[in-house]
């Protein structure tokens, strides 16, 4: 069976200059003294393959490791051989300050990246990180997801990029919400104003008929202005729109091209980059101009039709003048009522405009609502698969060992949220976030501020008149609700360790417990070369016979091992298949044997035994 493997390390530079050492498929085993530079190793692997621990996870395991690489490269270089279970080889290197280069079998540059572990990846585990990992949710769920890593991967982007999507459609969707209060005020203005034209309406001789008839044709004509002036005051926007954008790309990268780039070694792409970017320019210019031509001659044309306008506007007003005059009666009012009218026409095109509006975010809400469903079906599917993983893991490890996860059970994002939310309100927000995250789930908080339902928020939210009220009027707005709506409530393992007739949460066991329950979910099989820097910390022997031991013999056939360690029984009962021993002057580190159990027994017997006498003399002691 082909499998990822790690082919060999290089080291240039640092304690370990000059280190080259070759791995085989199965259990490769590193064994010296302390400060031999063993852990060195295994972190230059884990650092070549941008294997770190996540800063929003570990940032101090993370800080650590990236001190001891700095500490022991000196500016150097690492580099690591592999081969994919496709039987295509690769190099990687990487140093100090860089990012890592993938070449191919030639040592050609590849367009690859080891970021993601998108073509090869590692499990690799520090020391002391298997206790770590029983102590945290956090950790146990990175552990459940190793074993779908892809499937994760893809849900988990699929999930950021609608998280992206909710949360930029909120902040489109703000303006709508603002504009549409601010109509809604003028709105409610009109039935004053209709009420106040009712009195203004002529009536009970010959001439209301005339004037009424004038006075409407007089509003429609103020009417007929606002929309030439709309419609001009809406091209001068477009133009001025498009014209931001004209010779962007002369001012965005017209500085960046130096005479030094255009000359250099790398001219040719640099150059080309250039007429790439030069002729984009010229074809969006191009266009622009274009469309800045059409707005032109429609705005001159709409002003001469408006000019026509005006000069048929002020003969009819003339006309409405003389009307007024002939009818003294009517004039006192008809100053008053021109005035109502133009106020109603102003109110009327705001209601128009909310309708409008209206009718933006009811398709705005829609595609909320669609989004959402999205979302919450990925972290369903998400769910599914680590269920499923964790079902493997239980009929691999049971009774002794078992494993579950809740959906949405971990909900230290959500209670984030409301205390940076909160903060400076006047409240305890650290109480309410704690009060509010176990009492209501992030949707139904975010539909009761939508809905102004203080009532319900207060009793179902298990908070008071004042808290309620400032919970509402943080979070009533819509990208503040899309925050809610989308914020990760992660699903939450368990992980419990069989003690006697009872089970234990992993967190609560003693340091070696938490070690035997997490080594044997690190030891099943995958297809993942497998590092840890002494896996037998806090374990006794006995286990590391019969389970640890065990475990190696079933997967090292399906995958490689890579162990740091100083106990015997590893490389010796797992029968490893190679063993590199290392040794240090103080200065500098190097592998001063490789081989075989066979090929090192001297130096697995003084280092790891303690020396043949001691080794005699154990057995002579114990009578074996």
């Amino acid at each position: 069976m082909k499998i990822d493997h790690i082919i060999s390390l290089t080291i240039v530079g640092g304690l370990l200059d000059g280190t080259h050492v070759e791995f085989l498929p199965g259990l490769n085993c590193i064994i010296g003294a302390r400060g031999t530079g063993k852990t060195t190793l295994l972190e230059f692997v884990r650092w070549v393959l941008d294997e770190l621990p996540r800063k929003d996870i570990s940032p101090v395991a993370r800080k650590r490791i990236e001190s001891l690489i700095q500490g022991n490269l000196n500016g150097g270089r690492v580099e690591l051989e592999i081969e994919t279970r496709d039987c295509l080889r690769y190099f990687i290197t990487r140093a100090v300050g860089e990012e890592p280069i993938v070449l191919d079998s030639e040592r050609n540059p590849t367009a690859l990246s080891v970021s993601g572990g998108a073509f090869f990846r590692a499990d690799i585990f520090s020391q002391n990180e298997v206790e770590t990992i029983a102590d945290h949710g956090k950790f146990q769920l990175e552990l459940i997801d190793s074993f779908a890593r892809a499937e994760i991967a893809e849900m988990e982007k699929a999930s950021d990029d609608l998280v992206h999507q909710i949360i930029t459609h909120s902040k489109q969707a703000q303006p709508l919400v603002t504009r549409l209060a601010a109509l809604d005020q003028e709105v409610k203005q009109l039935p004053v104003v209709e009420e106040r034209l009712k009195g203004f309406v002529a009536k009970g001789d010959q001439s209301a008929d005339a004037i009424n008839q004038a006075h409407m044709l007089k509003a429609l004509r103020d009417r007929e202005s606002r929309l030439f002036d709309g419609a001009q005051g809406f091209l001068q926007v477009l133009s001025d729109e498009l014209s931001m954008f004209k010779g962007r790309f002369k001012t965005e990268f017209g500085g960046k091209f130096t005479q030094e780039m255009a000359d250099g070694p790398n001219k040719d792409a640099v150059n080309k980059l250039h007429g790439h970017l030069n002729a984009c320019s010229k074809t969006v210019d191009s266009a622009i101009k274009t469309a800045l031509d059409a707005i032109t001659e429609c705005s001159e044309n709409a002003r001469t039709e408006e000019v026509s306008l005006q000069l048929i506007h002020q003969q009819q007003e003339l006309a409405f003048r003389q009307l007024i005059e002939k009818y003294k009666q009517h004039q006192d009012q008809s100053t008053e009522r021109a005035a109502l009218e133009k106020k109603r026409n102003t109110i009327i095109e705001c209601q128009n405009e909310s309708n409008e509006v209206r009718k933006q975010i009811k398709s705005s809400e829609k595609r909320r609502v669609e989004l959402l469903a999205s979302l919450s079906e990925t972290r369903d599917r998400r769910f599914a698969v680590r269920k499923r993983v964790a079902d493997r893991l239980n009929t691999a490890l049971s009774p002794n060992i078992t494993v579950s996860i809740q959906q949405d059970g971990n909900a230290e994002a959500y209670q984030e949220l409301i205390e940076s939310s909160m903060k400076g309100s006047g409240v305890k927000q650290n109480m309410l976030a704690q009060k509010i995250t176990r009492t209501l789930p992030p949707s139904q908080l975010a539909d009761l501020v939508r809905a102004g339902n203080l009532p319900l928020l207060i009793e179902r939210g298990d908070m008071n008149a004042e808290q309620a009220t400032k919970v509402a009027a943080v979070f009533n707005s819509p990208e503040k609700l899309a925050e809610l709506e989308t914020v990760c409530l992660q699903d939450a393992p368990t992980i419990r360790l069989r003690v006697g007739d009872t089970e234990k949460d992993s967190a609560m066991l003693s340091t070696g417990q938490k070690c035997t329950t997490i080594l044997p979910i690190l030891l099943l099989e995958g297809g993942n070369p497998l590092l840890i820097d002494q896996p037998e910390d806090n374990l006794d022997n006995r286990f590391i016979f019969e389970t640890v031991v065990d475990n190696i013999h079933k997967v090292k056939s399906a995958r490689q091992l890579i162990f740091v360690t100083h106990n015997p029984n590893i490389p010796v009962l797992g029968d490893a298949s190679r063993l590199f021993v290392m040794e240090s002057d103080g200065e500098h580190a190097k592998a001063v044997a490789t081989g075989t159990v066979d090929e090192c027994k001297d130096q697995i017997v003084t280092l790891l035994e303690g020396g043949a006498d001691a080794f005699r003399k154990r057995g002579a002691r114990y009578g074996v």
